[in-house]
């Protein structure tokens, strides 16, 4: 990457985490807070299926997944990582025991392979594709065992325009990527949550580390 290049992602990055942090991430806020409210079924059949005992979610907003984690994984072994201070205090009211805590994504203040599960849903659309490959490494990193990603799939790269702002949006294959960056993720499931599910037409994937 050129050093020009270098320096527009670095401002775009920052661009968009201040836009998140700010007033537009608190709407977000306050236009999500029921977002959860039918996802318990997805949760538990999930660790049912893939039994784990500490989690982080990068990008955890006020919980609406975490709420359905924690019944299935001790709370103070769950974790969830935002840059949103209106989110993450909502968090800590809401979901006694979980930890909150603030962090860019791009930087996550854990150690490698502390976790057994780290997962994103809904938030690797919102990076930049520049600097989209750090942030799923440092959610591969973190991970001992399984990475679950839930996000708009399109067939190529599609920037979409998200409530007035450009750069903000981009629907594209995030499961052929990891499997590209990271070959030594094993792909173990693979499925769609519909809106009536409780999800805005979501496409997962849950790897597994494959540390041979």
């Amino acid at each position: 990457m050129s050093t020009d290049r270098s320096l527009q992602s670095e401002s775009e990055v920052k661009r968009l985490e201040q836009l998140w942090e700010g007033d537009f991430g608190d709407a977000y806020v306050d236009r999500n807070r029921a977002a959860g409210e039918h996802r318990a079924s997805f949760w538990q059949a999930v660790l049912a299926e893939f039994p784990v005992q500490r989690v982080l979610e990068v990008g955890c907003n006020t919980g609406a997944n975490l709420r359905w984690v924690k019944d299935c994984v001790s709370p103070r072994q769950v974790y969830g990582v935002d840059i949103n201070i209106k989110a993450l205090e909502e968090l800590k009211q809401s979901l006694s025991g979980v930890n909150a805590v603030w962090s860019p994504a791009r930087d996550l203040p854990f150690r490698d392979s502390w976790f057994d599960l780290t997962f994103t849903m809904g938030v690797l659309i919102h990076q930049p594709p520049d600097i989209l490959p750090l942030i799923m490494s440092e959610v591969v990193r973190c991970s001992r065992k399984f990475v679950l990603c839930g996000e708009y799939y399109s067939e190529e790269l599609t920037e979409m325009n998200y409530r007035g702002e450009t750069g903000a949006l981009f629907k594209r294959d995030f499961g052929e990527l990891y499997k590209r960056l990271f070959p030594n993720l094993v792909l173990r499931k693979q499925g769609f949550l519909s809106k009536a599910e409780g999800w805005d037409e979501v496409t997962y994937w849950i790897f597994e580390k494959n540390w041979q």
